[in-house]
């Protein structure tokens, strides 16, 4: 269950710099729409998986100073992300908070592991064979999670068991990364609406 009768799970949020100028509105209690656009086409393929596999309402709108290169706009799109997904969490008041998804294709398993603890960590498992999809340098999706974590407050593990093919090893990251947020998103109804910790917070 994702939905409990009150107030929609959603966020917005608006950080502009000299480097980039990014809007993050996210749903929580979506659908599986995403509406991206970053001006990077194979990460605005990962976002949208994101959105579709998670059942997330998600828009992203970016525009950065690619002239120069990649990196600012993926990280920073991580860093609002992050706080979007902060934001329409609130209390975290009857989640799950934990979430483990494992997705292959083809060749590849990935596997993501996620606490909603509101301690950020990231371990990233992940040796590419080859760093990059035409000029894209896959290696910046490290930046992304690690902004992604720190301004979200998560713990994420991603862990790659196996893989050949680059292209198909990020899309199976994304696709756990979507389902393990799913998950640890989701109400349970035996927290009667209390926080999933000993300290009484998260």
């Amino acid at each position: 269950m994702k939905k409990n009768g009150s107030a929609p799970r959603q966020s917005s949020i608006h950080r502009a710099t000299k480097e980039t100028d990014i809007r993050v509105e996210w749903t929580l209690d979506g659908s599986g729409q995403g509406k991206i656009d970053t001006g990077i086409r194979f990460f605005d393929h990962m976002l949208e998986l994101l959105a579709k596999h998670g059942f997330f309402d998600l828009t992203v709108r970016a525009k950065g100073d690619l002239d120069i290169d990649e990196h600012h706009t993926v990280e920073d799109v991580g860093i609002v992300m992050g706080k979007a997904f902060y934001q329409a969490l609130g209390e975290k008041a009857g989640i799950k908070r934990f979430g483990f998804a494992s997705a292959p294709l083809d060749e590849t398993l990935a596997q993501v592991t996620v606490d909603l603890s509101g301690r950020p960590f990231l371990v990233y498992n992940v040796n590419l064979p080859d760093r990059k999809i035409k000029a894209f340098d896959l290696g910046l999706f490290e930046d992304f999670f690690q902004a992604f974590v720190t301004h979200g407050g998560l713990n994420v593990h991603v862990n790659l068991m196996y893989g050949r093919n680059p292209h198909h090893i990020m899309e199976a990251i994304f696709k756990a990364l979507a389902k393990a947020l799913d998950q640890a998103t989701m109400l349970e109804e035996r927290l009667a609406g209390k926080v999933l910790s000993t300290k009484g917070l998260l």
